[in-house]
Protein backbone atom coordinates (compact mmCIF):
# COMPACT_ATOMS: atom_id res chain seq x y z
CA UNK A 1 0.00 0.00 0.00
CA UNK A 2 2.85 2.41 0.99
CA UNK A 3 4.32 1.69 -2.68
CA UNK A 4 1.45 2.17 -4.38
CA UNK A 5 1.02 5.56 -2.48
CA UNK A 6 4.10 6.91 -3.68
CA UNK A 7 6.66 5.97 -1.02
CA UNK A 8 10.55 4.97 -0.97
CA UNK A 9 9.37 1.39 1.15
CA UNK A 10 13.20 0.16 1.16
CA UNK A 11 14.36 3.41 2.67
CA UNK A 12 11.20 3.59 4.79
CA UNK A 13 11.94 0.22 6.24
CA UNK A 14 15.41 0.43 6.80
CA UNK A 15 14.84 4.22 8.76
CA UNK A 16 11.79 2.32 10.40
CA UNK A 17 14.98 -0.11 11.87
CA UNK A 18 13.64 -3.10 9.30
CA UNK A 19 15.21 -6.01 7.32
CA UNK A 20 13.72 -5.10 3.77
CA UNK A 21 14.36 -8.34 3.63
CA UNK A 22 12.23 -10.16 6.73
CA UNK A 23 9.01 -9.16 5.38
CA UNK A 24 9.61 -12.04 2.50
CA UNK A 25 10.28 -14.58 5.27
CA UNK A 26 7.26 -17.11 5.42
CA UNK A 27 5.32 -16.90 8.76
CA UNK A 28 7.57 -13.73 9.46
CA UNK A 29 6.08 -11.93 12.58
CA UNK A 30 6.92 -7.84 13.89
CA UNK A 31 6.75 -6.07 17.52
CA UNK A 32 3.41 -4.32 17.37
CA UNK A 33 5.80 -1.21 17.98
CA UNK A 34 8.19 -1.73 15.22
CA UNK A 35 4.75 -1.58 13.24
CA UNK A 36 3.76 1.53 15.09
CA UNK A 37 7.49 3.38 14.13
CA UNK A 38 6.41 2.12 10.34
CA UNK A 39 3.58 3.86 10.40
CA UNK A 40 5.18 6.99 11.96
CA UNK A 41 7.52 6.81 9.42
CA UNK A 42 4.93 6.39 6.08
CA UNK A 43 2.99 9.17 7.76
CA UNK A 44 5.51 11.55 8.07
CA UNK A 45 7.35 11.26 4.84
CA UNK A 46 3.77 10.99 3.12
CA UNK A 47 3.05 14.50 5.02
CA UNK A 48 -0.45 12.86 4.57
CA UNK A 49 -2.37 12.59 7.99
CA UNK A 50 -5.10 10.11 6.67
CA UNK A 51 -2.65 8.10 5.36
CA UNK A 52 -4.70 4.80 4.42
CA UNK A 53 -8.32 6.42 4.70
CA UNK A 54 -9.26 5.13 1.29
CA UNK A 55 -11.75 2.12 0.71
CA UNK A 56 -10.21 0.75 -2.43
CA UNK A 57 -6.10 0.55 -0.57
CA UNK A 58 -8.26 -1.22 2.45
CA UNK A 59 -10.06 -3.62 0.08
CA UNK A 60 -7.23 -4.06 -2.14
CA UNK A 61 -4.20 -4.58 0.55
CA UNK A 62 -6.18 -4.75 3.92
CA UNK A 63 -5.78 -9.08 3.24
CA UNK A 64 -7.01 -11.28 5.71
CA UNK A 65 -5.82 -14.67 3.65
CA UNK A 66 -7.10 -17.82 5.22
CA UNK A 67 -9.07 -16.37 7.53
CA UNK A 68 -10.69 -14.30 4.69
CA UNK A 69 -11.57 -17.58 3.18
CA UNK A 70 -13.45 -18.76 6.52
CA UNK A 71 -15.25 -16.27 6.61
CA UNK A 72 -16.43 -16.33 2.78
CA UNK A 73 -18.29 -19.90 3.75
CA UNK A 74 -20.19 -18.91 6.62
CA UNK A 75 -23.68 -18.85 6.24
CA UNK A 76 -24.01 -15.03 7.18
CA UNK A 77 -22.17 -12.42 8.14
CA UNK A 78 -22.40 -12.61 11.61
CA UNK A 79 -20.83 -16.14 11.56
CA UNK A 80 -18.42 -14.68 9.72
CA UNK A 81 -17.20 -11.75 12.05
CA UNK A 82 -17.26 -14.42 14.90
CA UNK A 83 -14.80 -16.62 12.99
CA UNK A 84 -12.72 -13.45 12.40
CA UNK A 85 -12.57 -12.83 15.98
CA UNK A 86 -11.91 -16.44 17.21
CA UNK A 87 -8.98 -16.18 14.47
CA UNK A 88 -7.53 -13.02 14.73
CA UNK A 89 -4.39 -14.52 16.27
CA UNK A 90 -3.61 -16.01 12.41
CA UNK A 91 -3.56 -12.38 11.20
CA UNK A 92 -1.97 -10.43 14.15
CA UNK A 93 -0.93 -11.18 17.45
CA UNK A 94 -1.24 -7.40 18.54
CA UNK A 95 -4.26 -6.83 17.32
CA UNK A 96 -7.66 -7.16 19.68
CA UNK A 97 -11.14 -7.86 17.29
CA UNK A 98 -14.14 -8.30 19.67
CA UNK A 99 -17.98 -7.99 18.91
CA UNK A 100 -20.13 -6.77 20.95
CA UNK A 101 -24.08 -6.45 21.48
CA UNK A 102 -26.48 -3.84 20.70
CA UNK A 103 -30.47 -4.12 20.19
CA UNK A 104 -29.37 -2.28 16.73
CA UNK A 105 -27.08 -5.16 15.62
CA UNK A 106 -23.47 -5.56 16.30
CA UNK A 107 -20.59 -3.53 17.83
CA UNK A 108 -17.09 -4.90 15.86
CA UNK A 109 -14.06 -3.20 17.94
CA UNK A 110 -10.59 -2.92 17.25
CA UNK A 111 -7.55 -2.26 19.62
CA UNK A 112 -4.24 -3.08 19.73
CA UNK A 113 -1.80 -4.35 22.65
CA UNK A 114 1.45 -5.48 23.35
CA UNK A 115 3.25 -1.98 22.54
CA UNK A 116 4.92 0.42 24.67
CA UNK A 117 3.73 3.49 21.94
CA UNK A 118 1.01 4.73 21.38
CA UNK A 119 -0.73 3.29 18.43
CA UNK A 120 -1.38 6.11 15.40
CA UNK A 121 -4.61 6.58 14.49
CA UNK A 122 -3.92 5.90 11.14
CA UNK A 123 -3.15 2.74 11.57
CA UNK A 124 -6.48 1.89 13.94
CA UNK A 125 -8.20 3.72 11.10
CA UNK A 126 -7.13 1.18 8.20
CA UNK A 127 -7.21 -1.79 10.42
CA UNK A 128 -10.84 -0.87 11.07
CA UNK A 129 -11.33 -0.38 7.12
CA UNK A 130 -10.02 -3.99 5.93
CA UNK A 131 -12.83 -5.29 8.46
CA UNK A 132 -15.57 -3.22 6.71
CA UNK A 133 -14.26 -4.13 3.64
CA UNK A 134 -13.81 -7.46 3.83
CA UNK A 135 -17.66 -7.31 5.47
CA UNK A 136 -18.79 -5.71 2.23
CA UNK A 137 -16.86 -8.25 0.12
CA UNK A 138 -18.13 -11.33 1.70
CA UNK A 139 -21.87 -10.19 0.91
CA UNK A 140 -21.31 -8.59 -1.92
CA UNK A 141 -23.21 -5.61 -0.59
CA UNK A 142 -23.13 -2.15 0.11
CA UNK A 143 -23.17 -1.92 4.06
CA UNK A 144 -23.79 1.52 5.26
CA UNK A 145 -22.49 1.69 9.38
CA UNK A 146 -25.01 2.90 11.85
CA UNK A 147 -22.25 4.60 13.51
CA UNK A 148 -18.43 4.85 14.25
CA UNK A 149 -16.27 5.89 16.83
CA UNK A 150 -12.53 6.73 17.34
CA UNK A 151 -10.88 6.91 20.87
CA UNK A 152 -9.43 10.04 19.67
CA UNK A 153 -9.71 13.75 18.82
CA UNK A 154 -11.63 14.42 15.93
CA UNK A 155 -9.61 16.09 12.99
CA UNK A 156 -9.93 19.45 11.62
CA UNK A 157 -11.35 17.70 8.49
CA UNK A 158 -13.85 14.84 8.86
CA UNK A 159 -14.26 14.49 5.23
CA UNK A 160 -12.12 11.86 5.01
CA UNK A 161 -13.41 9.73 7.66
CA UNK A 162 -17.06 9.98 6.36
CA UNK A 163 -15.73 9.26 3.09
CA UNK A 164 -14.18 6.19 4.02
CA UNK A 165 -16.74 5.03 5.75
CA UNK A 166 -19.97 6.36 4.32
CA UNK A 167 -21.67 8.02 7.38
CA UNK A 168 -21.02 10.55 10.06
CA UNK A 169 -18.11 9.42 12.49
CA UNK A 170 -18.28 10.15 16.66
CA UNK A 171 -14.40 10.55 18.02
CA UNK A 172 -13.58 11.12 21.42
CA UNK A 173 -15.50 8.12 22.72
CA UNK A 174 -14.22 5.11 24.74
CA UNK A 175 -12.89 2.74 21.96
CA UNK A 176 -12.76 2.07 18.35
CA UNK A 177 -15.43 0.53 16.99
CA UNK A 178 -18.14 -0.01 14.24
CA UNK A 179 -22.07 -0.30 14.44
CA UNK A 180 -23.00 -2.85 11.68
CA UNK A 181 -26.98 -3.18 11.85
CA UNK A 182 -28.81 -7.13 12.40
CA UNK A 183 -30.18 -6.62 8.96
CA UNK A 184 -26.83 -6.65 7.55
CA UNK A 185 -25.73 -9.45 10.04
CA UNK A 186 -28.44 -11.77 8.67
CA UNK A 187 -27.78 -11.48 5.12
CA UNK A 188 -27.11 -14.38 3.66
CA UNK A 189 -23.20 -15.26 1.91
CA UNK A 190 -22.98 -15.94 -1.69
CA UNK A 191 -20.04 -18.28 -1.05
CA UNK A 192 -21.68 -20.17 2.10
CA UNK A 193 -20.23 -24.23 2.01
CA UNK A 194 -20.62 -25.71 5.33
CA UNK A 195 -18.17 -28.50 4.38
CA UNK A 196 -15.40 -25.80 3.05
CA UNK A 197 -15.92 -24.24 6.72
CA UNK A 198 -15.28 -26.95 8.22
CA UNK A 199 -11.87 -27.70 5.97
CA UNK A 200 -10.71 -24.11 6.64
CA UNK A 201 -11.67 -24.11 10.40
CA UNK A 202 -9.03 -27.28 10.66
CA UNK A 203 -6.57 -25.80 9.16
CA UNK A 204 -6.62 -22.21 10.86
CA UNK A 205 -6.53 -24.21 14.30
CA UNK A 206 -3.25 -26.16 12.81
CA UNK A 207 -2.21 -22.46 12.05
CA UNK A 208 -2.93 -21.32 15.36
CA UNK A 209 -1.08 -24.55 17.31
CA UNK A 210 2.10 -23.68 14.68
CA UNK A 211 2.35 -20.18 15.71
CA UNK A 212 1.95 -20.81 19.09
CA UNK A 213 -1.26 -18.26 19.31
CA UNK A 214 -3.74 -21.26 20.72
CA UNK A 215 -3.87 -19.70 23.77
CA UNK A 216 -7.71 -19.56 25.87
CA UNK A 217 -5.90 -17.08 28.52
CA UNK A 218 -4.88 -14.35 25.13
CA UNK A 219 -8.79 -14.46 24.38
CA UNK A 220 -9.57 -13.82 27.90
CA UNK A 221 -7.29 -11.43 27.64
CA UNK A 222 -8.59 -9.54 24.82
CA UNK A 223 -11.98 -9.78 26.52
CA UNK A 224 -10.68 -8.28 29.63
CA UNK A 225 -9.40 -5.17 27.51
CA UNK A 226 -12.78 -4.78 26.16
CA UNK A 227 -14.78 -4.43 28.77
CA UNK A 228 -12.67 -2.00 30.93
CA UNK A 229 -13.64 1.10 29.56
CA UNK A 230 -17.41 0.23 31.13
CA UNK A 231 -15.64 -0.79 34.66
CA UNK A 232 -14.03 -4.07 35.82
CA UNK A 233 -15.23 -7.21 34.62
CA UNK A 234 -16.51 -10.07 36.27
CA UNK A 235 -15.25 -13.62 35.70
CA UNK A 236 -18.76 -14.94 34.61
CA UNK A 237 -19.48 -12.08 32.62
CA UNK A 238 -16.23 -12.71 30.37
CA UNK A 239 -17.25 -16.20 30.42
CA UNK A 240 -20.65 -15.52 29.27
CA UNK A 241 -19.03 -13.22 26.54
CA UNK A 242 -16.89 -16.35 24.79
CA UNK A 243 -19.96 -18.80 25.19
CA UNK A 244 -18.62 -20.68 28.18
CA UNK A 245 -19.88 -21.46 31.53
CA UNK A 246 -17.73 -19.38 34.50
CA UNK A 247 -16.45 -23.00 35.64
CA UNK A 248 -15.21 -23.89 32.31
CA UNK A 249 -13.29 -20.86 31.98
CA UNK A 250 -11.66 -21.60 35.12
CA UNK A 251 -10.56 -25.13 34.34
CA UNK A 252 -9.41 -23.71 30.71
CA UNK A 253 -7.50 -20.89 32.52
CA UNK A 254 -6.17 -23.52 34.96
CA UNK A 255 -4.81 -25.61 32.25
CA UNK A 256 -2.66 -22.94 31.64
CA UNK A 257 -0.92 -22.12 34.62
CA UNK A 258 -2.82 -18.44 35.28
CA UNK A 259 -5.88 -17.37 36.95
CA UNK A 260 -8.54 -14.61 35.80
CA UNK A 261 -7.36 -11.75 38.47
CA UNK A 262 -3.39 -12.24 37.07
CA UNK A 263 -5.24 -11.53 33.34
CA UNK A 264 -6.70 -8.87 34.67
CA UNK A 265 -3.61 -7.50 36.08
CA UNK A 266 -1.39 -8.30 33.26
CA UNK A 267 -3.97 -6.57 30.87
CA UNK A 268 -4.58 -3.49 33.04
CA UNK A 269 -0.53 -2.80 33.19
CA UNK A 270 -0.24 -3.25 29.21
CA UNK A 271 -2.59 -1.12 28.75
CA UNK A 272 -1.86 1.81 31.28
CA UNK A 273 1.59 1.74 29.88
CA UNK A 274 0.10 2.61 26.18
CA UNK A 275 -2.16 5.33 27.58
CA UNK A 276 0.05 6.97 29.41
CA UNK A 277 2.35 7.19 26.77
CA UNK A 278 -0.35 9.10 25.20
CA UNK A 279 -0.12 12.58 26.11
CA UNK A 280 -3.85 12.96 24.83
CA UNK A 281 -5.25 11.19 28.02
CA UNK A 282 -5.62 12.82 31.33
CA UNK A 283 -4.97 10.44 34.33
CA UNK A 284 -8.53 10.33 34.99
CA UNK A 285 -9.83 9.06 30.95
CA UNK A 286 -6.63 6.42 31.84
CA UNK A 287 -8.23 5.45 35.24
CA UNK A 288 -11.87 5.61 33.49
CA UNK A 289 -10.49 3.21 30.56
CA UNK A 290 -8.75 0.50 32.84
CA UNK A 291 -11.97 0.11 34.98
CA UNK A 292 -10.79 1.76 37.84
CA UNK A 293 -13.58 3.17 40.49
CA UNK A 294 -11.60 6.31 41.56
CA UNK A 295 -7.62 7.39 40.85
CA UNK A 296 -6.69 6.52 44.10
CA UNK A 297 -7.12 2.26 43.45
CA UNK A 298 -5.15 3.28 39.58
CA UNK A 299 -2.53 5.08 41.73
CA UNK A 300 -2.20 2.53 43.75
CA UNK A 301 -1.74 0.03 41.01
CA UNK A 302 0.69 2.11 39.02
CA UNK A 303 3.09 2.33 42.02
CA UNK A 304 3.18 -1.91 42.04
CA UNK A 305 3.25 -2.28 38.24
CA UNK A 306 6.16 1.19 37.71
CA UNK A 307 7.47 1.94 40.89
CA UNK A 308 5.88 5.31 40.37
CA UNK A 309 3.21 7.60 40.28
CA UNK A 310 1.53 7.81 37.07
CA UNK A 311 2.22 11.25 36.52
CA UNK A 312 5.82 10.27 37.02
CA UNK A 313 5.64 7.12 35.37
CA UNK A 314 4.88 9.34 32.30
CA UNK A 315 7.14 11.95 32.80
CA UNK A 316 9.94 9.00 32.67
CA UNK A 317 8.23 7.98 29.12
CA UNK A 318 8.25 11.34 27.43
CA UNK A 319 11.76 11.81 28.99
CA UNK A 320 12.71 8.29 27.27
CA UNK A 321 11.01 9.40 23.89
CA UNK A 322 13.07 12.48 23.85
Amino acid sequence: MFDTLGLDVPALMVDAGFDPDAIHQQGARFAVDDITVLWQRAVARAACPTLGLSRPLAATYGRVGAVGHSMASSPDLRTALARLQRYMAVISDATTFSLGTDARGCWLATSHAGGALPIPRQRLEFAMLTTFTQCQWITRRELVPLAVEFAYAAPGDRRAHEDAFGCEIRFGAATNRLLLSNADLAVPLPTADATLAEVHERLLDEQMERLGQKSFSAKVSAEIARCLPSGEPRRPDVAAALCMADRTLQRRLHDEAVSFQQLLEQTRQELARQYLADSRYSLAEVADLLGFVDTSNFFRACKRWFGLPPAQYRARLRHTDA
